[in-house]
């Protein structure tokens, strides 16, 4: 059913449970995993600092996505590490788009109330836009 499965990380803690299920995933469908971490280009205003922090950041989605691929070795999954730069949502909608992916596994963080209808997250951008299915798994609220 999936022989290609997507999961965008920012490496926090709260993402452990997405990446347990995408793992879990792929090892129940024999299917490669590829793990994308974004260093989002519209939290910082250019100038000429911005670079060295963007740097920093990709140094930050370099670990996270590592991290996943050691998991990944360790559970006998089929592995492929990217980070690039730009907006979130685009950039993993594009990934999935050029790379045939089957299915995206996505981490929220449980927003309520209002502010679930005033912020828009990357995830929910993604479950509105995505071509392919959205596995959300909810995050603790911490």
């Amino acid at each position: 059913m999936y022989e290609r499965i997507l999961l965008p990380t920012d490496g926090s803690v709260s993402t452990d449970k997405a990446v347990e299920q995408a793992l879990n995933l792929a090892d129940a469908y024999d299917a490669s995993l590829h793990v994308l971490s974004v260093v989002d280009r519209t939290i910082v205003p250019p100038d000429v600092r911005s670079d060295i922090l963007y740097d920093e950041l990709e140094d930050e989605c370099a670990a996270a996505v590592s991290d996943v691929e050691a998991a990944a070795n360790e559970s006998g999954v089929d592995v492929e590490t990217t980070v690039l730069r730009g907006t979130p949502h685009r950039v993993i909608l594009d990934y999935a788009d050029k790379n045939d992916i089957d299915c995206i596994v996505m981490g929220t963080h449980g927003r309520r109330g209002l502010d679930r209808y005033l912020l828009g997250s990357v995830t929910e951008k993604v479950v509105r836009l995505s071509e392919v299915p959205v596995l959300t798994v909810r995050m603790n609220e911490e």
